[in-house]
Order: structure tokens, then C-alpha cells, then sequence
């Protein structure tokens, strides 16, 4: 453990997405060594101990998205304090769609020194595997609970040409895919990767058409989607609710009614005039 009055560090420790013989030797060793363990779940960090046949020494304190913005300032004092903080989450990299980011941002504003112990990520995983394009990507995280602003969104990346990571959640996945259906075309290749690592491990590749009627009736575990980008050939216009989505996405970017309307048109190849009128249909 760290001693004397210098400055501590943060060690963000990747944890293994379903195996456990994935742990690195580092994590392990960053676990041992660590002053105090931020953990997402601290019952799941014990298990981890558990199957690593490991005792920790460390203080341990849980650090979930719901306390991290209060107890990200204690923990860096005790970062400033000479300490070592290691943060893992429950599954994957720390800060990529799990809690993290203010701890990091708060203890480089500190002046203090933030490492990692690199582990697997279910991002890069699901892309390796998808089979699609992975020169280029987006991870996009989580689409927004609500229909309305999931559409918004999904709309907003109907042209995007990079390959997008999504997660999702097992009880809307359906909703979601059908709303990609909608914004992204019916024949778009996508791959959905479940249980990465675990036992039940399956990657589904198809058109969001086939995945969506095979989600339809429901799914079970740690979901990952990985859409193909748009190649420019072939898009689908959007029905008017599509329509004025993605003139409401340009009007909350601060521009003008009349500007949204003009760039919609222009992306679809369509009048302006019935991008406007679908627009006001829709509300």
C-alpha cells in the first residue's frame, strides 16, 4: 500500500465480462495492492475476490452511478491524501457506459496521476465479432427509455457512415430494434451479441428486420448491437413521425424551423414543403 504525504493515483481495472479466468495478473495485483476499491457493486467485487482466491486488504466502498457525484470529492482527497484507488465497475472498462468519468475528470483536475489495469470492454468485443466494418466506429451507449426521444436520436444517426455500438437493455431491445427498423431501413446488416464470454454466449447476425422478429418475443442477458453504417445507396425516407424527429433534433441544436425543415429536404431529397407538412402532421 501507499505510504507518506505524496500524491496517490487512480487505477481504473477492467473486470472480465463473464469468464473469470479473463482477470489479467495486473488486476489481480491492483486488487491486492489497492489502498480502497470503488466498486459498482461491492457484493460482485467479492465474488470476483472470491473466484480469484484472493483476500483483499483494501477499504471498499461502493461507487455506483447514483453516489458518484458525492463521493467522487472524498475519494480524491484520499488520492491527494497518498492512496491508491483502484475503480471497477461490474463488468468491462470503468467509464464506458459505467460509472467513472466524473472520478477521472475530478482527479486530473487534482494533479493526480490516473492509470489502468486495461481489461476486455463489451464494446470492442461485439465489434471484433459482428462481422461488420470495424475500421471505423461509433459507441453510441445506451438509446434514450423513451419512444419519442429514442426515435429523435436513432433519426439523428440515419446517415452516419461508421459502424455503431449500441447497448441495450433485454426488456426494450424489441422496442429499440424495431425503432432502428424505422430509422436505419429494414434490410441495414446489424449483429447482436448476447452473453459475451459467458455460457450462453450467441451472436445473431442479419438485417434489423430478421434480429427484430427474432427479439420480438423477448431475450435473456448482457445485450450488445452493432449496426452497419450508412453506405449512401438505398436509404428509406422516413414516415412523418421520422420526418419531424429529425427536424426537431436540428431545431434543439439551436436552429431555425425554416433551416431544419431545408436540411431534412435536402438529405432525403425531398420538397421542402412535404418535409414541413409531415412535420406539422406529426405534432
Amino acid at each position: 500500500m501507499t505510504t507518506g504525504s505524496q500524491v496517490g493515483r487512480l487505477i481504473l481495472a477492467g473486470t472480465p465480462l463473464g469468464r473469470v479466468s479473463d482477470a489479467s495478473e495486473g488486476l489481480r495485483q491492483a486488487l491486492l495492492d489497492a489502498d480502497v476499491i470503488a466498486a459498482e457493486d461491492t457484493r460482485r467485487l467479492l465474488r470476483l475476490a472470491s473466484d480469484l482466491q484472493i483476500s483483499l486488504t483494501a477499504r471498499v466502498v461502493s461507487f455506483y452511478e447514483g453516489v458518484e457525484g458525492s463521493r467522487t470529492p472524498a475519494l480524491v482527497e484520499t488520492m491527494r491524501a497518498g492512496q491508491t484507488v483502484v475503480l471497477v465497475t461490474d463488468a468491462g472498462m470503468p467509464s464506458v457506459s459505467d460509472p467513472g468519468y466524473r472520478l477521472v475528470a475530478a482527479a486530473a483536475a487534482a494533479d493526480v496521476l490516473v492509470t489502468s489495469v486495461p481489461g476486455p470492454s463489451a464494446a470492442i468485443t461485439a465489434l471484433a465479432l459482428s462481422g461488420l466494418p470495424s475500421d471505423r466506429f461509433t459507441f453510441e451507449g445506451f438509446p434514450p427509455r423513451k419512444a419519442g426521444e429514442r426515435a429523435t436520436a436513432l433519426a439523428a444517426l440515419s446517415t452516419e457512415t461508421r459502424t455503431m455500438v449500441f447497448f441495450e437493455s433485454v426488456h426494450r431491445i424489441g422496442d429499440s430494434l424495431a425503432a432502428m427498423v424505422t430509422a436505419f431501413g429494414a434490410d441495414r446488416r446489424a449483429a447482436l451479441c448476447r452473453e459475451l464470454t459467458k455460457t450462453y454466449e450467441e451472436v445473431r447476425r442479419g438485417t434489423l428486420a430478421e434480429l427484430a422478429a427474432w427479439a420480438a418475443d423477448g431475450l435473456r442477458g448482457e445485450i450488445t448491437l452493432v449496426v452497419q453504417g450508412h453506405d449512401g445507396s438505398g436509404a428509406p425516407v422516413p414516415d412523418d413521425a421520422g420526418l419531424a424527429a429529425e427536424v426537431d433534433q436540428i431545431v434543439a441544436l439551436g436552429r431555425s424551423r425554416r433551416d431544419a425543415v431545408d436540411e431534412v429536404a435536402a438529405r432525403h431529397g425531398l420538397n421542402r414543403k412535404t418535409v414541413y407538412a409531415a412535420a406539422t402532421r406529426a405534432h
